[in-house]
């Protein structure tokens, strides 16, 4: 199996980031207070770095892939508990494609690569401490389990 590109691999991070975003506007209408606010933040923090990749890949000829009109969650979001959950799987699931975007790139594009990593795995870790879920840490972030 061949190794994607820089720009592919910034293509299917993009991808993840659309999807996120759909997903936090399913998660915050489950959340209240100070979960509400993180899900209102974590959302909009997705969408700044979605376009600051379409801007990206636009200006440096890459393919940016279209945003879709819905995506399939893994699971039904009814209530608190499951929101939590898919927001710690949201940024699980982003992080693992800014992951593999480190193979792919390197200079800046590498260094984007590893913030993105740095700071979704930050914040599933903040999402399993509100939920509850033991550990609140995984040992190598982005990484299937």
């Amino acid at each position: 199996m061949r190794q994607p590109t820089a720009g592919e691999a910034l293509a299917a991070a993009l991808s993840a980031e659309y999807a996120a975003i759909y997903a936090y506007g399913r998660i915050g209408v489950r959340l209240t207070g100070a979960a509400r606010e993180s899900a209102h933040q974590a959302e909009a923090a997705h969408r700044r770095r979605r376009d600051a990749l379409v801007v990206q890949l636009s200006t440096t000829g890459g393919t940016v892939p279209p945003g879709r009109a819905g995506y399939a969650l893994p699971f039904p979001v009814t209530d608190r508990a499951s929101a939590l959950r898919l927001a710690v799987e949201v940024e699980e699931r982003t992080a693992a494609h800014w992951r593999a975007a480190l193979a792919s790139t390197t200079g800046p594009d590498r260094d984007q690569a590893l913030a993105a990593l740095v700071e979704y795995a930050v914040r599933a870790t903040r999402w399993r401490k509100t939920a509850g879920v033991t550990p609140a840490t995984v040992a190598f972030p982005g990484r299937p389990t």
